[in-house]
């Protein structure tokens, strides 16, 4: 990427961005009963890196799609992965107390309504992308929903974590280790690419490519959350660091080694490329490949 390249692209997210967190804070409610909504937005707003919304945007911008059906698909996404890290962080599952840089959702308002956050969060999502106004097909609604419930149940986010807090103290090989990190961490962020291309119209060769560019960048995000976990300081992470190590888990690290699972992001984010490649969409891809390459470079 030149240097002109990169700066389109900061444009461009920066924009996406905003209009992202505009779109959250009109979507998600103040006003749900007995503080519910405060908890909610506390758990949402107003943080994170917002990958997963970017690459909604980005792939629906490589193929042509509908903006406006796409915007929705990244709420949506966002609001099923922070209802998985307000659960995820609570004592019965990792026990975390610091999250973007602040108190998690149960330290702060207490584990009852953590839970019940989550739980309205992840509801929200499904809300969003079947909206009574109109402006998206039944058959849009239905397929975005599709992805996003696949993602996120049994076959993959709830199923990687039920597979991450069984091995706790448990040896996994490389292909285990993959297969729990491809459904806790990867699956969401390939579905990511594959709703923003479900936004237009494509060919079968074009999501197949899409899906290739998803999964590869879906574990490479895993491989580099590994590696920061233990070459970056809590304040940088703006979450526990050396939590995994601690608590005895299995990384890319504990497998595979440091050198070896930094050449294994390398090598993912080749293989994203070449996924972008063989898809035909050319320069239409560019935000992705520089997404790729930003999710392996990341510091945090």
């Amino acid at each position: 990427m030149t240097a002109v390249d990169v700066a389109a692209f900061d444009a461009w997210a920066r924009d996406e961005l905003a209009a992202v967190e505009a779109a959250l804070d009109a979507w998600v409610p103040a006003d749900a009963p007995a503080g519910l909504g405060e908890a909610i937005r506390y758990g949402v707003l107003d943080g994170g890196k917002r990958l997963r919304p970017l690459l909604v945007l980005a792939a629906c911008r490589a193929v042509g799609g509908e903006r406006s059906a796409a915007m929705r698909a990244a709420v949506a996404v966002e609001l099923i992965h922070a209802y998985s890290l307000v659960h995820d962080d609570m004592p019965c599952m990792d026990n975390d107390v610091l999250r973007r840089g602040k108190p998690t959702v149960h330290v702060k308002y207490g584990e009852a309504q953590a839970m019940l956050a989550g739980d309205a969060m992840q509801a929200l999502a499904f809300e969003v992308l079947t909206p009574d106004s109109g402006g998206m097909a039944p058959a849009q609604q239905a397929r975005l929903v599709s992805l996003l419930a696949r993602s996120a149940g049994h076959a993959g986010m709830a199923g990687g974590q039920a597979i991450d807090l069984a091995s706790i103290g448990h040896g996994l090989d490389e292909a285990e280790l993959r297969d729990m990190h491809r459904r806790k961490t990867g699956a969401l962020l390939q579905a990511s690419v594959m709703m923003g291309a479900a936004c237009g119209d494509t060919t079968p060769a074009v999501r197949a490519a899409l899906s290739d560019y998803g999964w590869a960048t879906g574990v490479a995000f895993q491989v580099v959350d590994d590696i920061l976990d233990v070459t970056q300081s809590a304040a940088k992470l703006g979450k526990t660091a050396g939590k995994d190590q601690n608590d005895n888990k299995p990384t890319y690290v504990s497998v595979l080694g440091l050198g070896a699972a930094r050449t294994h992001a390398q090598t993912l984010r080749r293989q994203a490329h070449e996924a972008l490649a063989a898809s035909g969409l050319g320069a239409a891809a560019a935000w992705l490949a520089v997404l790729a390459d930003k999710v392996v470079e990341r510091e945090n």
